[in-house]
Order: structure tokens, then sequence, then C-alpha cells
């Protein structure tokens, strides 16, 4: 009955890493052509570092972790 059983689990990690790695290469796919360009480029990384920053100052805030 439970022939193969901890093969079975023994695989669910490597399927979550699959599934993951699926959703992270779809997603940002349609942003790769932008990279290109040199302004689009400057334009996508402080967006990106500005909700980094955002996130980090929220959650810092949220949690009492510094005052501002």
């Amino acid at each position: 009955m439970f022939d193969g059983f901890w093969d079975n689990v023994f695989r669910y990690p490597r399927y979550f890493i699959t599934i993951l790695a699926g959703i992270f290469l779809n997603t940002f796919e349609p942003f790769l052509p932008l990279l290109k360009r040199p302004v689009t480029l400057v334009a996508l990384l402080g967006l990106l570092t500005g909700a980094l920053v955002f996130v980090t100052l929220t959650l810092r805030a949220m949690l009492g972790l510094s005052t501002i």
C-alpha cells in the first residue's frame, strides 16, 4: 500500500521549485525587451528600487523596528 510513498513525498520540493520558476519566468519575460533600451532600464531599476524602499520603510514602521 505504501510502496514508493517516500519517493512521492520527496518529489514535491522539486515540483514546487519548478512551479515557482515557471511563475517567475512568465511574470518577468514581457519586461525583457524593455531592458534593451538604457532609458527604460534606468526607469525600471528606479521603480524597483523605490518599491523596495517603500515596502521596507512601511514594514519597519508597522512593526516598530525604528522610529521614522
